[in-house]
């Protein structure tokens, strides 16, 4: 991944500014940043510990999911999911995956062009009905399609988004991808031209995420419900927002860096193909089996074993369609991190092998904590480049 292209990409996910550093496509890189990125990070009374390293990142809650042999084979979980009820995080704890959602919402669009709906490469406005791609003229030789928006290539605007606390109003889609009140993102507009360099662009999901709701009829979350979570049976997902009343008492409250809570537990994102889904690691992690047994030809709940492999083989800058890919010491892995307000996870799966981690985390210093447990777990694994 090119220097610059990492730095936002890092800046974007909220990763510190002591980890940013310069990563080449000749770095041998770690399943989230970097092999060592924290050697000069104060470490914890006992490394070989998760506990530990939420007392040194001040993470009140962490789940993880670990994958060995394409089976969920053991799940670990520590602390709080909040600190004024001091109810314990348990497995079936919700968090906000962020822009883990990114790769759910990938396959479910890769699907609707496996059932011949839609195509990767048509121009986007030809299934946008509800709203256009604004023309100009960086579109003169080259459209915006819906491969280009899941890679992150399309040259569309708008990195990230930061959502809603429960005492503002909601913008709908149509409002977001214009930009009017009262959504509070700019504008989503091509100022790249499409096809010549990746920028990661939350809102290119969004484009994509009116697309679906156009061609299908449909509201997303319903869409990515029947398509993607009831095949593969993440019966603890849900990318509905606002969470369901009903699912409140399972879901896990949100902490900024400096420890104290966010307003109303979480943001509300209608943002939802780039960031709503509410699950478990251990749902994520069935999720990513799913992928990895279709890579093998052994499993095809929700897409063929070419199409499986679409998502994972690159477009552009080491991304494919909805994960970033990388190869640690010619071992190659796929993954994405996660970051809204008061939450944040990442997950590490191998494409060829049957290992791999989800973390999730309620606290904004998640991710430094999420790169040390993947490391540790990865050793403790004995995974292929650790």
């Amino acid at each position: 991944m090119a220097a610059v292209t990492m730095r936002t990409w890092m800046r974007v996910l909220g990763i510190p500014t002591p980890l940013r550093r310069v990563v080449t496509r000749a770095t041998v890189v770690a399943p989230l940043l970097v092999v060592g990125a924290c050697s000069n990070a104060v470490s914890p009374a006992d490394p070989t510990d998760i506990g530990s390293w939420m007392e040194l990142y001040q993470v009140p809650g962490v789940s993880v999911a670990v994958i060995r042999n394409f089976e969920v084979a053991y799940t670990e979980v520590h602390g709080v999911k909040s600190k004024s009820t001091q109810e314990p995080v348990t497995e079936r704890t919700l968090f906000q995956a962020a822009s883990l959602s990114k790769g759910v919402s990938a396959v479910g669009v890769v699907r609707l062009a496996q059932e011949g709906v839609v195509s990767l490469d048509r121009d986007v406005n030809d299934y946008l009905t509800s709203w256009q791609v604004p023309d100009n003229a960086f579109q003169n030789s080259e459209h915006v399609t819906l491969r280009r928006l899941l890679s992150h290539t399309a040259g569309t605007t708008v990195q990230g988004f930061r959502g809603y606390r429960y005492t503002e109003p909601l913008p709908t889609l149509v409002q977001i991808l214009n930009g009017e009140p009262p959504a509070n993102s700019a504008p989503i507009v091509v100022d790249v031209v499409p096809g010549s360099r990746f920028r990661y662009s939350g809102g290119g999901y969004e484009v994509m995420d009116q697309a679906v709701r156009d061609v299908t009829g449909t509201t997303f979350p319903a869409f990515i419900r029947e398509r993607v979570l009831e095949p593969i049976g993440m019966a603890n997902s849900t990318f509905a927002q606002p969470l369901p009343a009903s699912l409140f008492d399972s879901a896990a409250s949100g902490y900024y860096a400096d420890g104290t809570p966010v307003p109303g537990s979480h943001h509300i994102y209608p943002e939802i193909a780039a960031a709503a889904l509410w699950t478990t690691p251990t749902d994520f992690a069935h999720f990513l089996i799913e992928l990895q047994l279709s890579l093998r030809g052994e499993s095809n709940r929700v897409l063929t074993q070419a199409n499986t492999a679409l998502l994972v083989t690159e477009v552009r800058d080491d991304y494919g369609l909805g994960f970033a890919l990388r190869s640690l010491r010619r071992q190659p892995y796929f993954w994405h991190a996660g970051a809204n307000d008061g939450f944040r996870g990442a997950m590490v799966a191998h494409r060829t092998g049957g290992h791999g981690v989800v973390i999730m985390t309620n606290s904004d210093n998640g991710l430094e904590l999420s790169e040390a447990v993947i490391e540790l777990i990865g050793k403790r694994e004995g995974w292929p480049g650790y």
